[in-house]
């Protein structure tokens, strides 16, 4: 009984140590499972590494030695076809030089002859110089030439201004002011003045432009003189001769035509004018040497109660877009109609 008992109390202890076994044989498992597991995926990483090395290693040698085919196939190509060219480019260049050799003694021999062509620029060196003497003569002829337009040019310029200027010349009793008194003879331009005649003005036409161009019936052709008008008709009518002065009398401008649209400004321009030429000046004139000037003060910028804001303050309001940009209207005298009128009661060609 007490060994019952004494291997019961053991009993407890050989539980709880399988337990603790069974727990430390977990623990260990996992461990070595996760080991077991680490060392499988290495070694199989490594086989199949080593595989597809083998792999790439056989793909490198099946390409290198399929374009090292390709690229020794084109090859003997390329040095054919340069070898081609080469042989090409030597017969050409053979043809050519022996083309070259037959045609330079062909035309040495039967063509070009040395001592003709020797002959040929000799006579041209010739003809070259001839040529170019006649040229420079030409030349020379055509600077003459100019030379001679230009002095007629200056000559009938020159006598221009004489023929201008005729009145200068000299008389019996009075010398011109190129004839001095002082000089043994006369200057060179006052035999000009003897040899020329004095320039004749033309006339200007009294009569142009005076009727107004609008009126077309005043620029018809018409007679010197009106056809002679018979004796006074009986009646009231006027004289002869004052109807046919009536016919072409001048024009007579009306007031707006007559005064200027400007006479009001020039009117006060001339007042101003006379204003300042009459006026009277109290300032005493002083030299300019004197360094002294007694000082006046301004009446707009100080005073004895201190500055004024003047140019800094507006006095008075402004509106600058109401302005009026546009001139003033000017003041004109209205036409009279009786003015215009006026000894107009006949026109041209009625009586």
């Amino acid at each position: 009984m007490a060994t019952m008992v004494r291997l019961l109390q053991q009993t407890d202890k050989a539980i709880e140590t399988v337990y603790n076994r069974k727990n430390d044989a977990e623990i260990e498992r996992l461990q070595e499972y996760q080991a077991a597991v680490k060392i499988q995926s290495w070694f199989r990483g490594t086989r199949t590494r080593a595989y597809l090395r083998h792999l790439n290693n056989c793909a490198t040698e099946v390409q290198r030695k399929w374009r090292g085919f390709l690229g020794r196939k084109f090859y003997r190509i390329f040095v054919k076809n340069q070898t081609l060219v080469m042989k090409l480019n030597h017969y050409n260049a053979m043809a050519t030089k022996i083309q070259k050799t037959w045609r330079g003694y062909y035309v040495r021999k039967y063509v070009y002859n040395y001592y003709s062509r020797k002959r040929y620029l000799e006579a041209l060196q010739i003809k070259n110089e001839i040529i170019r003497s006649e040229l420079e003569e030409y030349a020379e002829q055509q600077e003459q030439r100019r030379r001679r337009q230009q002095m007629m040019e200056e000559k009938k310029k020159q006598e221009y201004e004489a023929r201008k200027n005729h009145y200068l010349i000299s008389t019996h009793v009075i010398p011109g002011i190129f004839s001095s008194p002082f000089q043994p003879y006369p200057s060179e331009y006052e035999y000009i003045l003897r040899s020329v005649k004095p320039l004749q003005h033309k006339k200007k036409n009294m009569n142009g432009n005076r009727y107004d161009p609008a009126w077309q019936s005043y620029e018809s052709p018409r007679p010197r003189q009106l056809p002679p008008l018979p004796q006074k008709p009986q009646g009231p009518f006027r004289d002869p001769e004052e109807v046919q002065k009536q016919r072409y009398k001048p024009f007579q401008p009306t007031l707006r035509v007559a005064t200027s649209i400007n006479a009001l400004d020039e009117a006060r321009q001339k007042m101003k004018d006379e204003e300042w030429v009459t006026r009277l000046n109290d300032n005493i004139f002083e030299p300019f040497t004197k360094k002294y000037y007694p000082y006046e003060p301004l009446l707009h910028a100080t005073s004895k109660f201190g500055h004024l804001p003047y140019g800094t303050k507006y006095y008075r309001e402004e509106s600058i877009d109401k302005h009026v940009t546009h001139k003033p209207f000017r003041t004109l005298v209205p036409p009279i109609p009786i003015f215009d009128k006026l000894n107009d009661t006949y026109s041209q060609g009625q009586v």
